[in-house]
């Protein structure tokens, strides 16, 4: 039986205000290092929101303990449209389950106002491993002292998680290294820190085709547009494990049903926006709009799921 995991991605623009918030500046959390893979699709639809909402937007990177940080900053403001969060699903879903001194509930705490994009991941690795495949990179890897490394955005991260996964399924130890977001975890690959990365398309593209990471399989079930040659992780040897991820918008609880709607409505425009499409499909993502009241319930679906898959892998927060 073919095994799915969806690891979404969140992510959650600032809106209008209504009209007491006309003309004030909408804060956009993004709780990661800025150059990582949500911090780019969060600026590329930076012109769109602010088109959109007819306000002013900035973007506020927050980064710590796999995005938990930011996210929980986002509990504490205001429910009057003016913070938001433009976030991993991650920080949503699975980091709750493994904060132990901070058991914020984000499920409930920040309200969903509309899902942005999917995504697969993309496995790249320091070009100075002996391994132009995956197959000599699992065969590498099972050799006795290989050593090998993966870094992520921290514990509970959607890098994180794919590594475990892509781990158990191929039989290859691996220490994890994590750090503060997803573009210093790829620099430390690029330096030859550390052995790989399995990054969302939009930071590691650019370092691939520049040589500086070798590009080895993609996680989802079918190949990029972006980079056709780069074959899926069944294609290469490894069936039966399929990774995605998702970005959507989130709000603090108790913003307005009507601000939630405003929210909804721009948001929606801006990702149709034919600019932000080219974007995704350059960065490797797709579009991927959904009602708020059906996005509500699968991120109230996948919280539960990765409840028990965070006692199942005994996951915790360093």
């Amino acid at each position: 039986m073919q095994r799915r995991h969806i690891l979404p991605l969140l992510a959650a623009p600032a809106l209008i205000g209504r009209a007491a918030a006309q003309g004030r500046t909408i804060t956009l959390v993004v709780p990661y290092a800025a150059g990582g893979g949500t911090d780019i699709v969060a600026r590329e639809l930076l012109p769109m929101l602010i088109e959109q909402t007819g306000q002013n937007v900035v973007i506020d990177n927050r980064g710590g303990a796999a995005g938990h940080v930011g996210a929980v900053s986002v509990t504490r403001a205001r429910p009057d449209g003016l913070t938001l969060l433009f976030a991993v699903s991650t920080n949503i879903v699975v980091n709750p389950h493994l904060q132990r001194n901070d058991r914020t509930d984000l499920s409930t705490a920040l309200v969903p106002v509309a899902k942005v994009s999917s995504y697969q991941y993309l496995l790249v690795i320091d070009p100075r491993v002996p391994a132009n495949n995956l197959q000599e990179l699992i065969a590498a890897g099972k050799k006795p002292n290989a050593g090998f490394t993966y870094s992520s955005a921290g514990v509970g991260s959607n890098n994180h998680l794919a590594g475990l996964l892509f781990s158990e399924a191929a039989g290859v130890p691996m220490e994890h290294i994590s750090y503060r977001g997803t573009a210093p975890a790829l620099q430390d690959v690029v330096a030859g820190r550390v052995t790989m990365n399995f990054s969302s398309p939009s930071p590691a593209i650019p370092l691939a085709r520049d040589g500086r990471l070798r590009p080895i399989a993609v996680t989802g079930e079918r190949r990029l547009p972006s980079m056709p040659e780069i074959p899926t992780l069944a294609e290469a040897g490894l069936p039966g494990i399929v990774i995605l991820g998702w970005h959507g918008i989130f709000a603090p609880a108790g913003t307005p049903d009507a601000e939630l709607d405003r929210l909804e409505a721009a948001v929606d425009r801006a990702i149709r926006d034919p600019r932000f499409a080219r974007s995704l499909e350059r960065d490797g993502l797709e579009l991927s709009p959904q009602p708020r009241k059906e996005f509500a319930q699968a991120v109230k679906e996948e919280y539960a799921f990765w409840g028990r898959k965070a006692r199942e892998l005994d996951l915790k927060a360093e």
